[in-house]
């Protein structure tokens, strides 16, 4: 009896779905207009992406496009519309070709943003675990607990679902998992809705395991004064520049044990080329011995400065790519991609056009860089990684693994290791929705010998855990600690 009354409790709780209207005064498109912007979407894909059946056969593409034609019998809002174009983007397999929203939602997102699904879930595999409540002195979702259901629904129903909302190079998905931890509330909010309450199963950290309902989260409004969810801001003598440029890349040495740890989150910005120059000039005159290159934040960026920071610690001369391919030099729906004409003349004078009539990048599949002889460091590398290393961080960790003195700790990364599109990635703009989507203009086979379809496979694996979550314990630091410690003793004996 008492099961019934719980799976009646669910039942009801389910009736109240979108009891508070999750995106309120959003405008809708007639289905006409829509239909209008995913026709134009496949048409600029199929005549300039590069890769666009690399993993999905034309086929399956194609009847998943009429599937989604026949899906769109109603006006939708930028966001329903959305969460129908996004899994059929994804089934593409590359994680350069991406869904986003119109500029002028991003502009107005702030105000679309609460109220929301309370907590943020860290998801591997089949686990899922608790990273923050937005109830603060809720002492029963605390961080570390092990998440089981949704309103009845296993947490794995979820995980599949908002999988399909997010791009990845073939078959690394590790990429989504981490994606999908770090955005969990906003993407329940914008494809499952709001309910008015969530009924969450879980185990507790003495390894009970109960339900408990929690409601949508908005944040205390700062002008009232009351204790708020996050910490106040440490005050520091650091200016912003400072403060902003640390957030990118940073350097410590440690004397006592000969070692160097340089934190990067992106190849982007941040005067990159100069922060390389001036860290391993300290490390040499420091005379480090081991050096720890974390890559777990770093999405990827400027491919020459992932060259720079390459030379440094390859030990062979090398390339960028075995091959570097556009199918086209004309941007036939030019009217849809942003700056069109830029990216035309790239294409015109900045490559080679094949006896097959392909656009060949040369300068990256020919060209051998040179490792650094003045400043390369010979000790031992650490390279830690996970599924946001993307892009051009993946190609400096896979021109890297294999190294006699490199080892690779962590996670699968999200970048393929046998190559992907990139290069130049413009924005299609859909003319009725403004809805975005990303263009790779180039394909990279970065080594034609390496797995195609998974990320790069990390030389010591270390995967999330719970405990780890819970007492804030870095597993993969403590690993790399550990055989630096080991290789100090062993220089002692």
């Amino acid at each position: 009896m008492k099961v019934w009354l719980a799976w009646i409790s669910i039942g009801l709780l389910h009736l109240e779905m979108n009891a508070q209207p999750a995106f309120p005064k959003l405008p809708k498109y007639a289905a006409s207009a829509l239909k209008e912007d995913a026709i134009i979407l496949k048409k600029v894909l199929e005549a300039n992406h590069p890769s666009l059946y690399w993993y999905t056969p034309k086929t399956e593409l194609d009847r998943a496009f009429d599937q989604l034609l026949q899906q769109i019998t109603d006006s939708l809002t930028e966001i329903e519309f959305r969460n129908k174009i996004a899994p059929w983007v994804t089934l593409i397999k590359c994680g350069h070709t991406s869904t986003s929203y119109s500029k002028s939602f991003i502009k107005n997102l702030q105000q679309h943003r609460y109220p929301r699904f309370p907590i943020q879930i860290k998801f591997w595999e089949d686990s899922a675990v608790v990273l923050s409540n937005g109830y603060f002195k809720d002492t029963n979702l605390v961080r570390g607990t092990i998440l089981h259901t949704i309103n009845g629904q296993p947490m794995a129903t979820y995980r599949d679902r908002l999988f399909q909302q997010i791009a990845t190079d073939g078959y690394a998905n590790n990429h989504q998992y981490q994606v999908l931890s770090s955005t969990f509330p906003d993407a329940y909010k914008q494809v499952f809705g709001l309910d008015s309450s969530y009924l969450i199963g879980y185990t507790n950290q003495v390894g009970k395991t109960d339900t408990v309902s929690v409601g949508n989260f908005a944040p205390i409004p700062r002008d009232t004064g009351a204790n708020r969810p996050w910490p106040a801001p440490s005050r520091t003598n650091l200016s912003q520049r400072q403060l902003r440029l640390m957030a990118i890349r940073s350097l410590s040495i440690d004397t006592v044990t000969k070692s160097a740890y340089m934190r990067l989150t992106t190849f982007s910005k941040g005067h990159l080329k100069t922060f390389f120059r001036r860290s391993f000039k300290k490390m040499k005159e420091a005379q480090i011995q081991s050096f720890i290159l974390d890559l777990r934040e770093n999405g990827g960026g400027r491919v020459n400065n992932s060259i720079a920071l390459t030379k440094y610690l390859k030990q062979t001369p090398f390339k960028i790519a075995d091959s570097v391919v556009a199918i086209s030099r004309k941007l036939k729906h030019g009217r849809y991609i942003q700056s069109s004409w830029m990216y035309w003349l790239a294409m015109n004078f900045g490559a080679s056009k094949a006896a097959d009539g392909t656009i060949h990048y040369k300068r990256y599949e020919n060209h051998f860089y040179e490792p650094n002889a003045a400043l390369a460091f010979k000790g031992s590398v650490y390279i830690i990684q996970g599924g946001y290393t993307f892009s051009a961080a993946t190609m400096v960790a896979g021109a890297l693994k294999g190294q006699s003195n490199i080892a690779i700790v962590g996670e699968e990364s999200g970048g393929g290791y046998y190559g992907n599109s990139a290069i130049f990635i413009p924005n299609i703009t859909l003319p009725n929705t403004k809805l975005r989507v990303r263009l790779p203009l180039y394909k990279m086979v970065i080594d034609q010998n390496r797995p195609k379809g998974r990320g790069i496979i990390p030389d010591v694996i270390i995967p999330p855990s719970s405990y780890a979550i819970r007492t804030g314990f870095d597993p993969k630091m403590a690993a790399i600690q550990q055989m630096i410690n080991q290789q100090l003793s062993n220089q002692k004996r």
